[in-house]
């Protein structure tokens, strides 16, 4: 089954050396194990340092950090995996190596995420084996997530759509008298409501972004980064414009653009627990 998207997931690590500089980057911490690393010690090993952070796996075929770049030159061996943790001053890259029968978890402290913003754009050719190995296939058109049965893809030649149920115990509640209110009190709620879709597009982020592999040039950090998604992201006269209505929308366009191929890219969230990312081909 094949359908234009995503290209192939090829790891590939040509020019890697090129973005370095000759003085290789400092290992913050290394971890070895004489056979393949279990899933479990993994993620015990990455949260030993990360925290309760969110790792976030390297796509080598995105755009490139060059302080990324500069840290995996450091390594002896091609990586088998890469992570990056960017809720802290200084970002961790955490890089999986063969090493012998075993393998060996490498951590390097990054000055910072300093590639430039770049237009979302999506790869060509999509290949589901890759882009949705963290689903199983339950029709010819839908994916459900391995782990999380209300996380689930439709397939269609000119779209794809991610939806993801969740009902929050507390559904926001949705104020009809807005326009009434005086400018101080419409500010305010125009900046709650703010910070709760910034939240509600962090979820989608990791439902929709994180769960799939390869799907577009923006690394998985690049997409929390307010100077790659400002311009898409939900203005506050938009806001407050929805909010004036006086009755509750059926959903919030929280981020949308068209990428470089003319695709529209949409995420959007109800406020209560349901959301979605449609992108749509011309």
């Amino acid at each position: 089954m094949k359908f234009s998207f995503v290209a192939l997931f090829v790891l590939s690590f040509v020019g890697m050396s090129l973005a370095a500089s000759a003085k290789p980057v400092p290992v913050l911490a290394k971890f070895n194990s004489s056979k393949p690393f279990s899933g479990e010690r993994l993620f015990f090993v990455l949260d030993s340092l990360g925290g309760e952070g969110n790792w976030m796996e390297w796509d080598a075929k995105g755009i490139q950090d060059p302080s990324v770049a500069k840290a995996l030159s450091s390594l002896e061996a091609k990586p088998e995996m890469v992570w990056v943790l960017s809720e802290r001053k200084k970002p961790l890259l955490a890089a999986l190596v063969a090493k012998g029968a075993g393998e060996v978890l490498v951590f390097y402290e990054l000055s910072a995420l300093d590639a430039k913003p770049e237009p979302l754009k999506l790869n060509e050719v999509m290949d589901p084996n890759v882009v949705f190995r963290d689903y199983r296939q339950v029709s010819a058109n839908e994916f459900v997530h391995r782990d999380k049965d209300n996380l689930r893809v439709m397939v269609a030649e000119q779209r794809l759509r991610f939806a993801y149920v969740n009902p929050d115990k507390e559904p926001l509640k949705f104020d009809a008298n807005f326009s009434t209110k005086t400018m101080v009190e419409k500010k305010a709620l125009v900046r709650e409501y703010m910070d709760f879709l910034k939240y509600e597009f962090s979820l989608m982020l990791r439902a929709f972004v994180q769960s799939t592999h390869g799907i577009f040039n923006w690394q998985p950090w690049h997409w929390y980064m307010a100077e790659w998604n400002s311009k898409a992201f939900i203005k506050a006269d938009e806001l407050e414009a929805v909010l004036s209505a006086g009755k509750a929308p059926s959903y919030f366009s929280v981020f949308r653009t068209k990428a470089v191929g003319g695709e529209m890219v949409e995420f959007r969230a109800n406020g209560n627990g349901f959301a979605e990312l449609v992108i749509t081909k011309p």
